[in-house]
């Protein structure tokens, strides 16, 4: 054989294999084979592509980015963690090698996190070398958590640096002081999940999934990662709107101690200041802007800001970023109204339950995350309804950025307990309305908040009323739903309190009416079921809410039920509705997409079509 012929015989060879590589990986992708093998119950588009390598590697707190989103100073601690199942009674397992592997931050019930089965109590496991910038000229170092569910204890080096309950809010620990003076360095993180055993926010999750209840998802289930910082630093920086529509208040909260501390904000509009302010650190500063340029669906225009937070010769600098906008409730031909900006808005919605398949709480990528958002946006609507459960830094990031409004649900505790509720169990709930509000209320894609829906874990129609008052308290900028379904299902009856009247009517629409304080809306309907071949999940289907023959029907169905909107629901005043909804989940087969979101069930075109119709009549005076 002549030089040539080796040559060409061996590009030949490379050609082959070439192909045969690409083959297997789409074979895998088409099987919805994961990083260590198995094979999803049922495969998304980004299944395959999630390994220890690449687990949702993008910065996860975008508002408070440091020093910037674009190069932020962090190291992400996702990846393959040591796992252990425990009675919860042993002491942590220090200086062990544990005997089994998660994929950090998929919930250990989730095929992608390589456990794919519930524990009560478990121990995370990993090591660590932190960079020696990270600790170079006195600064500290942090760990943190967007959240793990429920209750997590961390340990660096043996010992403990944090403790936290709540499995939907994030938390942090300055490990400073716990770190070796080099070589690796040894996490340690105890978990109790006891998910609907116990009377705590749960959300839609059940040891036993059946019905409109589905798969847990327990552990670390939001990115971690660790991040230097200055010995005082920014732990929180919030702007929210002026009514003037003119400035922003800016609120900021400290780690370490903020004496003598000062603030400095810079406000920037397409890359140009428009504003900036300064005070003393941890006080509301007002930051007047320069030709106000307004957030909405139609234009989600945001603001970026450069924060310097100054102390001595340290200084911590970060960016962030907020929409200028106003929710409220306002007379509009004489009727209360929701208007945005001062105009009255249709509030048209999906019901968005934030499940995923292949990773159950977790989405598997950032791509994955923004896909829902997304395509909520193409099918012409403009709010979503988050329905208890609370998401990641980043999908409101997408969520602000595309241009959806959000009313924030607060995750329930078990449903079929009301009159069994401990006082502990509800004062634990109000902490964590709490928590989830003031971690939330810098997000300007939420334009609302919603305590109880249909009063699962609401111990009482007062309750209702009570916790609206809690969080308007928190937050007076936002509406407040304080019970969506005053008409269903448990401890049924309107508290005549907060911004809006709420009731479910599937299939619907309701077409409730303002009252003298309150808009009304329609907080669920729809709920079209059509079930689509190789695209559902292995259990038992249900049905409540009606089904269509094929997608033709579920398309007129769509566009008939959106029509009654249009024409009667606005012309009773109406400021909203909630559509069931945007994917299928587990059981459930209403969604516009199917579970694994690879089948839009829907034509695009006309659904967005009559959505454009209805916000159109609903946004006339």
């Amino acid at each position: 054989m002549t030089e040539n012929s080796r040559a060409r015989f061996v590009r030949r060879l490379m050609s082959c294999a070439i192909a045969i590589s690409a083959a297997s990986t789409a074979m895998a992708a088409e099987q919805g084979t994961v990083w260590n093998g198995k094979v999803a119950p049922l495969p998304t588009p980004w299944t395959s592509e999630v390994s220890p390598s690449n687990a949702l590697p993008e910065y996860p707190r975008p508002q408070l980015a440091r020093p910037s989103l674009d190069h932020p100073s962090w190291m992400s601690l996702n990846g393959l963690w040591q796992y252990v199942t425990s009675d919860g009674q042993g002491a942590p397992p220090f200086g062990q090698t544990l005997k089994q592997q998660v994929l950090v931050p998929y919930p250990i019930e989730s095929v992608l996190s390589g456990v794919q089965q519930h524990a009560d109590f478990m121990f995370y496991r990993r090591t660590v070398e932190v960079p020696a910038d990270f600790t170079a000229g006195g600064k500290h170092v942090r760990l943190n958590f967007g959240a793990v569910a429920q209750d997590a204890i961390v340990y660096v080096n043996g010992t403990q640096v944090a403790k936290h309950e709540g499995g939907y809010t994030s938390f942090s620990a300055d490990i400073t002081s716990a770190l070796r003076g080099h070589g690796a360095q040894e996490i340690v993180v105890a978990v109790h999940a006891p998910v609907d055993s116990v009377n705590v926010m749960v959300g839609k999750q059940r040891l036993k999934p059946e019905g409109i209840f589905y798969t847990a998802a327990s552990g670390i289930w939001q990115s971690v990662w660790l991040e230097p910082v200055p010995a005082t630093s920014l732990a929180q920086l919030h702007f929210t709107a002026a009514k003037s529509l003119d400035a922003f208040t800016v609120t900021s909260k400290i780690d370490g101690s903020g004496a003598g501390a000062t603030l400095h904000v810079v406000a920037y509009a397409d890359g140009k200041p428009v504003g900036e302010a300064s005070g003393p650190a941890g006080q509301a500063l007002h930051l007047a802007i320069a030709h106000p340029h307004l957030w909405s669906p139609q234009d989600p225009f945001l603001y970026t800001f450069k924060a310097t937070l100054s102390q001595g010769d340290q200084h911590d600098e970060v960016t962030s970023y907020a929409g200028l906008r106003r929710i409220a409730i306002a007379k509009v031909g004489g009727q209360n109204r929701i208007v945005l900006n001062g105009k009255p808005t249709f509030l048209l919605a999906t019901l968005d339950q934030g499940y995923w398949p292949d990773g159950i709480y977790t989405a598997p990528t950032d791509a994955a995350l923004k896909f829902d958002i997304q395509k909520t946006k193409d099918l012409g609507f403009n709010t979503i309804r988050k329905h208890i459960k609370v998401e990641p830094a980043r999908w409101f990031y997408w969520a602000d950025h595309i241009g959806l409004m959000v009313w924030q649900d607060m995750p329930a505790m078990p449903n079929g307990r009301n009159d069994k509720l401990s006082d502990g169990d509800k004062a634990h709930f109000r902490k964590d309305v709490a928590a989830i509000v003031e971690q939330l209320k810098g997000e300007t894609s939420i334009i609302g908040w919603i305590p109880f829906n249909e009063g699962w874990g609401q111990w009482s129609i007062p309750a209702a009323a009570e916790l609206a008052t809690q969080i308007k308290q928190l937050d007076p900028t936002r509406l407040v739903d304080a019970r969506s379904g005053a008409n269903c299902c448990d401890t049924k009856g309107d508290p005549h309190v907060g911004d809006v009247i709420d009731v479910h009517d599937y299939q619907g629409p309701g077409l409730p009416s303002p009252d003298a304080q309150r808009a009304a809306i329609d907080g669920e309907h729809g709920g079209l079921t059509l079930g689509v071949a190789d695209h559902v999940w292995p259990n038992t289907p249900i049905n409540p809410y009606g089904a269509v023959k094929d997608r033709e029907a579920l398309n007129a169905g769509y566009v008939a039920n959106t029509a009654v909107l249009r024409d009667k629901g606005v012309a009773k005043g109406m400021s909203g509705s909630v559509y069931t909804q945007i994917t299928d989940v587990e059981g459930e087969h209403n969604g516009l997409f199917t579970y694994d979101r690879k089948i839009e069930k829907v034509d695009e075109a006309q659904v967005r079509a009559i959505n454009e119709a209805a916000i159109r009549a609903g946004g006339k005076p």
